[in-house]
């Protein structure tokens, strides 16, 4: 932990434990998982809690939103209390990350029936997603063990966050992505920020499994969110919403659930909070899949989070087509420790969502919108009740991936029955091509005026 005036040092550093057997270790393994049974490491604080003052910190984090310094001006590094300690005289690779919106949604709120809901943006972003959260740590610990070059397999947002990160860091970078499965939107990120690109022709997991044998065989240091540094960066998050809601925590949070990281990460940051007394309670954290990208639904379901069920996965929500998750069993302990649950929403649903966020002037990306619908269903089933509050995580810009909204609003984002939907044609704002006369604009104005009318009858 760094020591900052007014918090004691801590008299023990961060350790990293295997979440499977426990076993403490010194340094991470290249592929970042235990050297004894294989399963996933995650940083721990021994000393956690010990002679600091939770009142004394919120004013330290608070006094530095006014500070210019470089590790102040990152929502990140303003928290450095709770993150692992670069060495003495190493700076982080910083991009001014975190720092992101908490927007209210009212329209939401009322339409489905509680009594308040908020949207933490994470895709505002310095690439448009909450991975910079992340990586802002895993990148800044890869330089500082000598990596040359660093290394992902990535459905589009961690590619753009990593090739950013590593350039400004003035590392190389390797990307692997599913070909034909990436919006173009992301990919050209990767590009632009000078990452070796490679799509191959598998999908997410495969390349998973073609980024282990790499690192095998090469030095390469791994920023996929197995790395436990990574994990340690997105759950500042957590400690900028309940700084934004005065230290009060909600009653609920919903995560989209992809590779199943950031819901760790999230559950993490509010159990360690709590335990060092900056909240008095817990929010129940529940996490939102795609039907067709189900794997933690089907696992909590099936056998109760024993066992994960990988699933062949298939949506739209490009950011999390993922049926194998990384991650599963931190999610599963974030599950029961906060009392959360999971859901599983249609892709219409996703589309339908996506554009209620929207009308509220939020844009986001499809994944994000996964937590909307699905809090739909949470109400319908009454885990969130009618006067509590609830926060959705939106972890992508709406730019992101603009074809999908493109594709939505002119009517051919899907086939079949979903392009008839009334709910889903509800929120359809097709672009007009007119002749250029003011009196054909006027005429389209009125159109507009009376369907808006009659919108605000029927609610």
């Amino acid at each position: 932990m760094n020591k900052t005036a007014g918090v004691p040092a801590k008299s023990n550093a961060p350790q990293l434990r295997c979440i499977g057997c426990a076993t403490v270790a010194i340094t991470e393994n290249r592929d970042m998982r235990c050297s004894g049974c294989g399963d996933l490491l995650e940083v721990i604080y021994p000393a956690l809690g010990s002679g600091i003052d939770a009142e004394s910190l919120k004013t330290i984090w608070q006094q530095r939103r006014t500070s210019n310094h470089s590790l102040d001006t990152s929502g990140v590094w303003r928290f450095r209390e709770m993150l692992p300690a670069l060495t003495a005289g190493t700076a982080p690779i910083t991009l001014r990350e975190g720092n992101t919106p908490l927007y209210e949604l009212p329209l939401a709120a009322r339409k489905i029936g509680i009594g308040q809901l908020f949207a933490k943006h994470q895709g505002m972003n310095p690439t448009g997603s909450f991975k910079d959260t992340g990586m802002t740590v895993a990148a800044s610990f890869a330089r500082q063990h000598g990596y040359r070059w660093v290394a992902c397999a990535s459905t589009g947002n961690t590619s753009a966050s990593m090739a950013a990160y590593a350039s400004r860091g003035k590392m190389r970078s390797l990307v692997l992505v599913p070909e034909g499965q990436v919006s173009w939107s992301k990919l050209s990120q990767a590009l632009d920020y000078g990452a070796l690109t490679c799509q191959l022709r598998t999908d997410f997991d495969g390349c998973t499994r073609v980024l282990n044998a790499v690192i095998q065989r090469a030095p390469i240091y791994v920023l996929n969110s197995v790395n436990p540094h990574r994990v340690e960066g997105q759950k500042t998050a957590a400690i900028e919403l309940l700084e934004q809601l005065d230290w009060e925590a909600p009653d609920h949070v919903i995560v989209p659930g992809g590779n199943l990281a950031n819901s760790s990460a999230l559950g993490k940051a509010f159990l360690e909070m709590k335990d060092i007394g900056l909240t008095s309670r817990l929010p129940r954290i529940s996490i939102i899949q795609a039907e067709g990208a189900n794997a933690l639904v089907r696992t909590m379901r099936e056998n109760s989070g024993q066992q994960l069920i990988p699933v062949e996965a298939q949506t739209h929500a490009t950011a999390i087509r993922i049926g194998n998750p990384a991650s599963w069993k931190k999610a599963v302990r974030v599950l029961q420790a906060t009392g959360g649950s999971v859901e599983q929403v249609s892709e219409a649903e996703i589309a339908l969502a996506k554009a209620e966020i929207g009308a509220e002037g939020i844009g986001c990306e499809p994944a994000s919108a996964v937590t909307l619908a699905g809090l739909k269903k949470l109400v319908k089933r009454g885990i969130v009740k009618s006067q509590e509050r609830a926060v959705l995580i939106l972890t992508g810009h709406l730019l992101k991936d603009s074809d999908y909204t493109l594709k939505y609003h002119l009517g051919e984002l899907f086939s079949g029955a979903d392009t008839q939907d009334e709910g889903l044609d509800a929120q359809r704002r097709r672009p007009l091509v007119l002749d250029a006369t003011p009196d054909i604009v006027l005429n389209a104005l009125e159109a507009a005026e009376k369907m808006d009318i009659r919108s605000e009858e029927k609610q």
